[in-house]
């Protein structure tokens, strides 16, 4: 009955911008964290930035300073701004919210960065 539905994702070339949107439909009442996951090809789903329901936000360190997680409340809504991409941050990117006790995982949506 809920689902994440992303959008954003793309080609890129090294040092661009891509702003990544996610946005929750169904009987969500109240969402607790919301955070960015990413998969790259041969390696492991990673944790990329989370926001809790304060507003308190915490970033993997190879994106500090590059990445910026916010979050809209009355749209269900998480974002990531990624500045200053790298051939690196090519992935599958996935959000992710928790709700009480329930997990609700975004469809994935494809960042590339090329040289």
């Amino acid at each position: 009955q809920v689902q994440l539905v992303e959008s954003g994702g793309g080609l890129v070339q090294a040092g661009g911008s891509l702003r990544l949107s996610c946005a929750a439909s169904g009987s969500i009442f109240s969402i607790n964290i919301m955070a960015w996951y990413r998969q790259a090809p041969g390696k492991q789903r990673e944790l990329v930035a989370a926001i809790t329901s304060g507003g308190t936000t915490t970033y993997t360190d190879s994106v500090k300073g590059r990445f910026t997680i916010s979050r809209d409340n009355a749209k269900k809504a998480v974002y990531l701004q990624m500045n200053s991409l790298k051939p690196e941050d090519t992935a599958v990117y996935y959000c992710y919210i928790n709700v009480f006790r329930d997990n609700f995982w975004g469809q994935g949506t494809q960042v590339t960065v090329s040289s």
